[in-house]
């Protein structure tokens, strides 16, 4: 059977993917340190969601198999996928939605801690915008959905290995080097996602973290002066 190589993630993409990889297990290590290191917690948590927002701006603006349009699945390719009979590049129907629920819990942790306060270990950068009880209420659900989004991944990662092991579709490799092997010819290489494409998601992103990181509040208020006597 003939094969040919296509394009099928850009460089963009590839570099989010295993940034998130990165930034997840640094969330993990500095969560289960403490102390001191909830400082990097939250910094962190910062750079996954300026990392989401690139990557729903990126679903928008990027290359072919980058974008929302072309893996956001539909009930008759999801149909097509379990019977085996879809054929195509990027990500099947059922890692789309594994993509969609990693990035949705993401965002959902990353907004939570930006809010949160537990009164002990860690203050969100936005947490002065909420009452103490929704401040707490966001560190309850941020400390909740950490276990559903360890699942996630866990259900993502196994299902790469069932790609790799059993299916002998290497879905790691292509994540690397952006190409692929190919056999149906109809199948063709990715286009578009630009550089003007990637200044404008990372523009929305920068702005994205700046907001989150407080860059809307106003400038705290100096201390009142001691008295000299």
């Amino acid at each position: 059977m003939n094969e040919h190589v296509i394009r099928v993630w850009d460089l963009p993409t590839r570099v989010a993917h295993w940034a998130g990889v990165a930034l997840f297990a640094a969330a993990i290590v500095s969560v289960k340190i403490g102390g001191n290191a909830m400082v990097w917690h939250g910094r962190v948590g910062l750079a996954l969601l300026g990392l989401v927002v690139f990557r729903i701006v990126w679903g928008l603006v990027g290359s072919t198999y980058a974008r929302f349009a072309a893996f956001v699945p539909r009930p008759r390719a999801l149909a097509d996928y379990l019977a085996g009979r879809w054929r195509g590049a990027g990500h099947n129907p059922l890692g789309a939605l594994s993509v969609l629920a990693l990035l949705a819990f993401v965002a959902f942790q990353s907004s939570a801690g930006l809010f949160a306060n537990d009164d002990i270990a860690f203050y969100g950068p936005l947490a002065e915008l909420v009452s103490d009880e929704l401040g707490a209420l966001a560190s309850g659900l941020h400390r909740q959905a950490e276990w559903i989004l360890y699942a996630l991944v866990g259900l993502h990662v196994a299902a790469v290995m069932f790609h790799v092991h059993v299916k002998k579709d290497n879905l790691i490799v292509p994540m690397i080097t952006g190409t692929k092997r190919v056999s149906d010819p109809a199948i063709e290489s990715a286009r578009g996602g630009g550089v003007t494409a990637f200044v404008v998601a990372l523009a929305l992103a920068i702005a994205a973290v700046w907001v989150a990181a407080g860059g809307i509040l106003p400038p705290a208020e100096p201390p009142p002066p001691v008295p000299s006597w």
